[in-house]
């Protein structure tokens, strides 16, 4: 495999990852209403006889810093919707005039903000391996194509250092949206 195509596939993992931990991320709640708190909640529509994402069976919006409404397409799935927030993770209870659902987002408290801190430094770090792990997997591909002859020895060496160059650049990403996710979350 030529050197371009092994860094090429190995950005692309790297990639990967920081892009699953920059959506992870956005399930994270905050003190602030955010809509990707909830739109990749999967809903059981008893209607439809299927699963489907909160984002496919609502409009989301945030009109107020602290407030998400949903607003079914489709009444019938109103409470379909309301069940599953309740019996999802996030902690926030829904309330639900019949047509809409308000999702008032209350502030942290200090030791749950710690909390949040902590589940994201471990979501991080495990992201980190990930990119790690790419890095290994690549550097081992090139040792084989050296061993087979089919890259000199100048252009293995050259081939590791960017693939050590690329993966601190991930590196440095993935700690970049960490430090913007735990600011976010010390804000009061």
């Amino acid at each position: 495999m030529p050197m371009d195509e092994i860094e090429f596939e190995c950005e692309e993992k790297m990639e990967r990852a920081t892009e699953f931990f920059r959506s992870e991320l956005r399930t994270v709640r905050t003190g602030r209403a955010s809509t990707g708190l909830v739109e990749h909640l999967k809903v059981p529509v008893s209607r439809y006889g299927s699963t489907m994402t909160l984002r496919e069976l609502a409009t989301l919006s945030t009109p107020e810093p602290t407030l998400i409404v949903i607003k079914p397409f489709d009444p019938g799935t109103l409470q379909d919707i309301e069940r599953a927030i309740e019996a999802s993770s996030i902690g926030i209870t829904p309330i639900s005039d019949g047509r809409i659902i308000r999702l008032p987002v209350p502030p942290l408290s200090g030791e749950r903000r710690q909390q949040l801190i902590q589940q994201i430094r471990k979501m991080a770090e495990t992201e980190r391996v990930a990119i790690r792990n790419a890095r290994r997997d690549a550097n081992k591909q090139v040792d084989a194509e050296e061993k087979s002859g089919q890259l000199s020895e100048d252009d293995a060496e050259r081939c590791r250092a960017n693939i050590q160059e690329i993966t601190e650049k991930y590196e440095r990403e993935i700690d970049k949206l960490l430090e913007a996710k735990t600011k976010e979350l010390e804000e009061i």
